[in-house]
């Protein structure tokens, strides 16, 4: 074979080759491109909540309950939510301040937890429409703004059922704070619950004006044992009333947390109150978009009220009558306020077997047959 057919059946096998590899390309399936990764749904952001503190935190009271209901809500839905609270908040033109500031932070439930918050409150509302507020122990709502309650006075009646039996003068003493529905209810409510044990206990009053002022309460604590009262009561925040019990060797109760601790001694029991039920469920209805306005008032039966760590030395007879009380607040067949009820006027109240509705508690400006004085201002 010459050099030249040589050549020509060369280039004919290269023609040839890259003829089928031409082929074969043509009839391979092309593979579809991959599909571009699906991006992670983005993370909800937590719903920010603030709370307006009235006094100190502290290891007890009033304050110290609600701080309670706030690390329930905590605790129930963990990075759900973020919470925040300032204390010592006046019951002035600086609780508007205090709010507007929270709703500008992103705070997107706002809980105000004292009566004195309520107008400042409205106020915040109407400029912040996207915010909900919620209000404690007040009266006035808006479309973004409730208001929140605890039957308070069924803790003070029980703590008035062990105090009538306990008291050996027949004289029983109350720290009040601020004149207020609320306040004036709850000294009735111990007064009734003593007069179910012992019809002839009178209750004496002083007034601090103040819902946390230790050094006052102690002054008036200390003017109630030297009036005649051997069991005490307050409506006011701190632990004074009790350590001054304490320190003067008469009795006396806890109030909003169990104060056992600051008067071992003087202790009769605790008239506390969960705020965790009502917070879990209002941050819940938030969290679902469900919250709405209106106004709620809590109790035995919701679980937000109780009397706990009742004094050794209480008879079983009164502790066991106590516990049938608190069964009859839960099932609805026993009623604090039922007549008939007179003012320590000798006016009737309550008729014989009428049930005050809870307008009627709301609006108590009077004290009982029992109580002595007068409310000031009314």
């Amino acid at each position: 074979m010459t050099d030249l057919q040589k050549r020509s059946l060369l280039k004919f096998a290269a023609i040839s080759a890259v003829a089928a590899a031409a082929l074969v390309g043509c009839g391979k399936k092309e593979e579809p491109p991959a599909p571009a990764p699906v991006a992670a749904p983005a993370k909800a952001e937590p719903l920010k909540i603030a709370f307006a503190y009235v006094g100190p935190v502290g290891d007890g009271g009033w304050t110290f309950a609600h701080d309670n209901g706030r690390k329930a809500v905590e605790a129930a839905y963990g990075d759900k939510v973020v919470t925040s609270f300032v204390e010592k908040v006046p019951e002035s033109a600086d609780a508007e301040r205090v709010l507007r500031d929270m709703a500008g932070q992103g705070n997107k439930l706002i809980f105000g937890t004292t009566f004195g918050y309520m107008e400042p409150m409205l106020k915040a509302a109407a400029d912040f429409k996207d915010v909900k507020f919620e209000h404690a122990t007040g009266y006035k709502t808006a479309d973004n703004m409730r208001t929140y309650d605890s039957r308070t006075y069924e803790g003070a009646y029980l703590a008035g059922v062990i105090a009538g039996k306990m008291s050996k003068t027949g004289t029983l003493g109350v720290v009040g704070s601020v004149p207020i529905p609320e306040v004036v209810r709850n000294i009735n409510s111990f007064t009734l619950g003593a007069q179910s044990v012992n019809p002839k206990v009178k209750t004496k009053v002083v007034w601090v004006n103040e819902w946390f002022n230790p050094p006052k309460e102690t002054e008036a604590a200390t003017a109630l044992i030297n009036g005649g009262a051997d069991v005490l009561f307050q409506n006011t925040d701190s632990s004074a009333v009790l350590q001054t019990a304490e320190k003067m060797g008469k009795r006396a109760f806890g109030w909003d947390s169990d104060m056992t601790a600051y008067g071992p001694k003087a202790h009769l029991g605790s008239a506390i109150i969960n705020w965790g039920p009502y917070y879990v469920k209002a941050v819940g209805e938030a969290l679902e978009g469900k919250w709405s306005t209106g106004q709620a008032w809590w109790g035995v039966k919701e679980g937000a009220i109780d009397m706990v760590s009742v004094a050794a030395d209480v008879p079983d007879e009164t502790k066991k009558r106590v516990d049938e009380i608190k069964v009859g607040l839960k099932d609805g067949s026993f009623a604090i306020w039922k007549g008939p009820i007179m003012d320590n006027t000798g006016k009737v109240l309550i008729a014989k077997d009428v049930v005050a509705d809870d307008k009627f508690l709301g609006g108590l400006k009077t004290y009982v047959k029992g109580v002595e004085g007068k409310v000031p201002g009314n």
